[in-house]
């Protein structure tokens, strides 16, 4: 079973640029999408796409924020949000329980410059950690993905001496991420590839980042740790554009 998350930043725009051509190649049996930016009524999806129950969570604000499931496994149940009501306007979480886990998709709010959002986002962190705990205590397993606008270690952006007080890589954020693996839950990507350096998920569009691999990696898949055997394998796929992100993806046996 393959699942693929990717911040699309922009639904619209990553059509135009290919999405469905890419999924059509790929083939996931799940797609999770984050930064959409529309309301599902205003995209029109191609024929590609039409293997695929669709799932949306859209910001209250117009052409902001948004997330999206593409599934062709029917969900048991799917909901919105994490139940909290100041934080849940901005479209940014879609749970869906499937018949061996619940699967979270989730586009982490950004501190942005001067961290001035980041009492915010320290709520946010907290809350999210929460909302997992609280799926898992359901009795299955929980699966994780999206951007979660943090760099965890120094190995996971290419300049972390220059950013270490920048957003995303603040010393509060990053310590939120810990405390979120530290309450059970397990880092795929490093999981399989713990010293694999230059392996990056988002590149600025300035100075020409991306083609200099001056890049980040602030896309997680995520799994409660009993299940991490049951994924085979955890990528990133750099060479798909579209986006300043990129594709991460795993495997589940």
């Amino acid at each position: 079973m393959k699942l693929i998350c990717w911040n699309v930043n922009g639904i619209r725009a990553a059509l135009k640029k290919g999405l469905a051509d890419f999924v059509s190649a790929e083939q996931p049996d799940i797609l999770c999408l984050q930064e959409t930016k529309a309301r599902p009524e205003q995209v029109e999806l191609p024929l590609e796409l039409g293997a695929y129950q669709t799932y949306w969570n859209s910001a209250d604000k117009a052409g902001y924020s948004g997330t999206a499931i593409f599934t062709k496994v029917a969900p048991l149940e799917v909901t919105y949000g994490l139940g909290v009501d100041e934080l849940d306007t901005e479209g940014r979480v879609i749970t869906a329980e499937f018949e061996n886990f619940h699967l979270i998709t989730v586009y982490t709010p950004n501190a942005q410059s001067e961290l001035r959002r980041l009492d915010f986002r320290m709520q946010w962190d907290d809350a999210f950690r929460e909302y997992l705990l609280h799926i898992e205590k359901k009795g299955k397993p929980v699966v994780f993905c999206g951007d979660l606008n943090v760099a965890h270690n120094e190995i996971d952006l290419a300049r972390p001496k220059e950013n270490r007080k920048n957003p995303g890589f603040s010393d509060e954020e990053r310590a939120k991420l810990n405390a979120l693996l530290d309450a059970g839950f397990v880092d795929t990507f490093r999981h399989f590839h713990p010293n694999t350096p230059d392996a990056y998920s988002w590149w600025s569009y300035r100075a020409g980042a991306r083609q200099r691999n001056v890049g980040w990696r602030i896309d997680y898949f995520g799994v409660s740790r009993p299940f991490i055997d049951s994924v085979k394998s955890a990528s990133i796929l750099p060479d798909v554009h579209g986006s300043d992100h990129c594709p991460v993806a795993i495997e589940l046996a």
